[in-house]
């Protein structure tokens, strides 16, 4: 418990030391870029397969529960948009990019701090947080309001699908986005991105966190990836709360 707390103490020092880095932000700009098309790279294929399919599961649970209520299955495009929009959409892209891209940061500040890699750069008088830790941030910060904005929409056509070709489900599909459009506004969308950024702060500054802080051997990179995924899961969780308690 003890490891944990000081890993989420370094990530807050992490941050902190990171806006003090943003002077080089001109100089760090093209890394930053690069790293943003990595994690969209790597994580844009399952956040959609992810969503279509969390789309389509989402209408037809709820299509099926809302079939025993005349008339209520009218409803069924605000239930599947703002559920998306406001909650599974940020929330599922946050988890994908903690597996796809967190470990994989982690991993690789793991065996830069094992084999003394990162000693090597202080040596040289390098910053760590600029060269490594502000264009991963920077990066995922940039991206993950994208990957969001996909989620939705793909959750949203995976609905469609469900509506479209089931026969339990009496609407159509134009009653379906009809309702959709009625009820989800730029107020909720945005609800759900303040969610996504605050997530990839957390993705990011803890995965770097914990890895910067790895010692000893290849062993403990294995399991500072493992403790890595736990602690972001908790942690987005736990925020996802507070936030949502907010918003509302």
């Amino acid at each position: 418990m003890m490891k944990i707390l000081e890993d989420w103490q370094y990530a807050l020092v992490l941050l902190f030391k990171t806006i003090g880095e943003l002077r080089f932000l001109p100089r760090q700009w093209g890394r930053c870029i690069q790293h943003a098309c990595n994690m969209g790279y790597q994580t844009l294929p399952i956040v959609g397969i992810l969503s279509l399919f969390m789309g389509g599961i989402l209408a037809l649970q709820t299509g099926y529960s809302l079939n025993k209520v005349p008339g209520a299955q009218n409803f069924l495009g605000s239930i599947v948009g703002l559920s998306m929009c406001r909650e599974l959409g940020p929330l599922m892209t946050a988890f994908l990019l903690t597996g796809r891209v967190g470990s994989a940061i982690t991993a690789e500040l793991a065996s830069m701090s094992v084999y003394q890699e990162i000693d090597a750069l202080k040596t040289m008088n390098l910053s760590p947080v600029r060269l490594l830790v502000m264009p991963r941030l920077l990066g995922g910060l940039l991206m993950m309001p994208l990957l969001t904005i996909f989620s939705n929409i793909l959750g949203w056509v995976g609905g469609w699908i469900v509506v479209h070709s089931v026969d339990i489900i009496s609407i159509n599909g134009s009653i379906y986005w009809r309702g959709l459009k009625k009820f989800v506004d730029i107020e909720s969308i945005n609800d759900g991105l303040i969610k996504a950024e605050l997530f990839a702060l957390i993705i990011i500054a803890v995965s770097c966190a914990v890895g910067l802080r790895t010692r000893g051997g290849p062993r403990e990179i294995g399991a500072s990836v493992t403790s890595t995924i736990v602690q972001t899961m908790v942690a987005i969780l736990t925020c996802d709360f507070f936030v949502s308690k907010w918003l509302l």
